[in-house]
């Protein structure tokens, strides 16, 4: 398996690249617009073709890659059937199985952080966008988000995965790279509650500050990046 992890240390978003091996097809997930030149590079020296781009959600702090690589290498743009964004070439509903050269990727719709968040599921690792992080848990004060939904989305569908699941996040502030699922059991403080009401009131109080780039990026990642 070829996998990189790549860090935009502006917005603090990890995009990953895979493919089953150099000179086959690759997907990324979660494209941020100023590495488009990185991404452009390893695909070259990789030998890759790149057949998808996915998005976990319309991202708020970032603009994503997606319109731009789709334009360069003609891939599918790949988000749930809930997002708003207008360029996605194909959209997945819940537990749908996508299949590529030589992996497959679950598409699990994991509400909360925003109301068309996704995670993507490999046989050993999920790509969990926002709704969880590396000893966090993705805000859901704004884009039509929901605490309750989130506390499903992390009870009953990701949590329930088996405790060696390696756990891929979109962001981290921290220099955290990666985690499992049983580590988050364990030491995630948020995940230490007993239904969601408990869950709620710790989301409720939070008291973040808005996104520093929401009322720009919002709008450019509805568009897939591109520019009307």
């Amino acid at each position: 398996m070829l996998f990189r992890q790549l860090f935009d240390k502006e917005s603090s978003t990890y995009t990953y690249l895979i493919a089953a091996a150099p000179g086959r097809d690759a997907i990324i997930i979660d494209a941020v617009i100023e590495n488009v030149p990185l991404y452009e590079q390893l695909i070259k020296e990789l030998n890759l073709k790149l057949v998808a781009v996915f998005d976990t959600h319309v991202h708020a702090d970032h603009i994503t890659a997606s319109g731009t690589l789709r334009d360069k290498y003609g891939c599918d743009i790949i988000m749930g059937e809930q997002s708003a964004a207008q360029c996605v070439t194909r959209k997945v509903s819940d537990n749908e199985v996508l299949h590529f050269d030589g992996f497959d990727i679950r598409c699990l719709y994991t509400p909360g952080h925003t109301d068309c968040s996704y995670s993507y599921l490999m046989k050993d690792r999920i790509f969990t966008g926002d709704i969880l992080m590396i000893h966090a848990t993705g805000r859901t004060d704004f884009q039509n988000g929901s605490s309750e939904k989130a506390y499903d989305s992390l009870f009953n569908k990701i949590l329930t995965l088996p405790d060696e699941t390696l756990i891929y996040p979109a962001h981290d502030y921290k220099g955290f790279t990666v985690s499992t699922i049983g580590e988050e059991k364990k030491y995630n403080p948020r995940l230490q509650v007993h239904n969601a009401s408990e869950y709620a009131e710790i989301m409720d109080n939070l008291n973040l500050p808005r996104p520093q780039k929401m009322d720009i990026a919002v709008p450019a990642n509805i568009l897939c990046g591109l520019k009307k």
